[in-house]
């Protein structure tokens, strides 16, 4: 007879297996639509019944997700959506997608995790596989997780099987999908991970296997530290190379064509989306029960936070050159979303730009073809994007160029402004000498 762990493999082998996944967000949802697509049977469980009314309707709310592969999975019966979170009794696999922000004082708040295990341990059962995707520090699935789990009185390796695998969701990326990007799986014990292993290779590419779930969640911090402290540094050659009167993206494009030894990263006005911004600091503070400090993260974060209110000294540098002055003046922003070509704003330098203008008493619009509406905990109240014509150009004091969408006529922009502050070097191929643009 076989072992369980050895049933539960047979099962995602041949797609007999239901798969439920917790959190139908960003990372979450192009998983679901993937077990779907791949032929399981696939709950996707969200507590917002807009969502799952939407996905139900075959709509989409994410950009780079078409309602048409919604709508297709859902009219196939692969794809069921639900806030009904009894239906985990049906599901060989429960897979944990949801946010893991930071609280006062940068401390990881797991409260979406906990809340969200504690609905799959209530319906836990034998041969079920459940693997946490949430970004998350080092040990949170065996210190976590584990326990309530184990309060079930089935033992993990055995009775039910436990992971990590990190999601490596980049949206809008033409290069790389769910299905082409490696998943990095560990298991709380070595039967954990091979069953855990098997489910992604039915999905994925590529698996890769590591010796714990520990090391799985290691692994995802050191993708993001290792792209927040490049950023900070050359955030900060920026600044310098700037009072030096070099062109830190000549200097980048130069440095560049090296063919081994450099890998470019790029400057801009911040640091935005969930994971670079927030990831790291979960590492620091477990850090700290070691009684070891993350100097080079602490001071990455301190250089990276600092950009916004250097575009806004950029600004009004320029607008001092005019004879103007930042109180009252007009100022457009070009971008609210954290990154090209998506509509995301989590985290978002805009917010923090636009936070930084009206407290300077300047007038604030904004346009971004992807983020229609603007309404965060930040604001006190919610902005529209404009329409970008060249009459709206003509009309601000100064243009900012916080994102750089692919879809913006830079030409037009440059054409009708008074002032241009580029943080992206977005209007560099239109750019001509009578154009007046401040790098920032």
């Amino acid at each position: 007879m076989a072992a369980l762990w050895e049933s539960a493999i047979a099962k995602f082998n041949d797609r007999s297996a239901r798969v439920g996944v917790l959190g139908l967000g960003y990372a979450g949802l192009p998983l679901t639509c993937c077990f779907a697509e791949t032929g399981f049977e696939t709950y996707g469980f969200d507590v917002d019944r807009a969502k799952v009314d939407q996905l139900r309707a075959g709509r989409s709310y994410i950009g780079h997700i078409p309602a048409q592969r919604i709508a297709r999975l859902v009219a196939s019966g692969r794809l069921q959506p639900t806030p009904d979170f009894r239906a985990l009794r049906e599901c060989d696999a429960a897979v944990i997608c949801v946010p893991t922000p930071l609280g006062e004082g940068r401390t990881p708040d797991l409260t979406y995790v906990i809340n969200t295990a504690r609905a799959v341990a209530e319906h836990l059962h034998r041969g079920q596989l459940v693997v946490l995707e949430s970004t998350t520090y080092p040990g949170t699935t065996d210190e976590v997780l584990l326990p309530m789990f184990e309060a079930s009185g089935l033992k993990v390796g055995q009775d039910y099987f436990l992971a990590f695998s990190p999601e490596r969701e980049d949206p809008a990326n033409a290069d790389f999908s769910t299905r082409t990007i490696p998943k990095v799986v560990g298991g709380i014990t070595s039967n954990c991970g091979r069953v855990a292993a098997a489910a992604y290779a039915a999905l994925v590419e590529r698996v890769v296997p590591v010796s714990s779930a520990r090391a799985a969640e290691s692994a995802k911090l050191l993708e993001n530290i290792y792209r927040c402290v490049n950023i900070a540094m050359i955030n900060e050659l920026k600044l310098l190379f700037e009072r030096m009167g070099i062109d830190v993206w000549e200097v980048i494009q130069a440095s560049a064509t090296k063919p081994f030894g450099f890998t470019p990263f790029f400057p801009g006005p911040g640091l935005g989306g969930h994971c670079i911004p927030v990831d790291p600091f979960y590492l620091t503070w477990k850090a700290k029960q070691y009684d070891f400090n993350t100097r080079f993260i602490e001071l990455a974060g301190e250089i990276n936070s600092a950009m916004p209110l250097h575009v806004v000294d950029r600004l009004t540098e320029g607008l001092n050159l005019m004879g103007k002055a930042l109180n009252g003046a007009e100022v457009l922003l070009i971008g609210a979303a954290y990154k090209k070509n998506v509509e995301d704003v989590r985290e978002s330098p805009a917010i923090r730009i636009i936070q930084l203008l009206h407290e300077r008493l300047a007038r604030v619009s904004y346009y971004d073809p992807y983020v229609p509406r603007l309404e965060t905990r930040h604001l006190e109240k919610p902005l529209l994007s404009v329409r970008l014509t060249p009459e709206a150009v003509s009309a601000s004091d100064a243009v900012i160029v916080v994102t750089d969408h692919s879809n913006i006529d830079y030409a037009m922009i440059l054409e009708h402004a008074r002032l241009v502050v580029d943080t992206r070097n977005a209007t560099a191929p239109y750019r001509r000498p009578s154009h007046k643009v401040i790098m920032a």
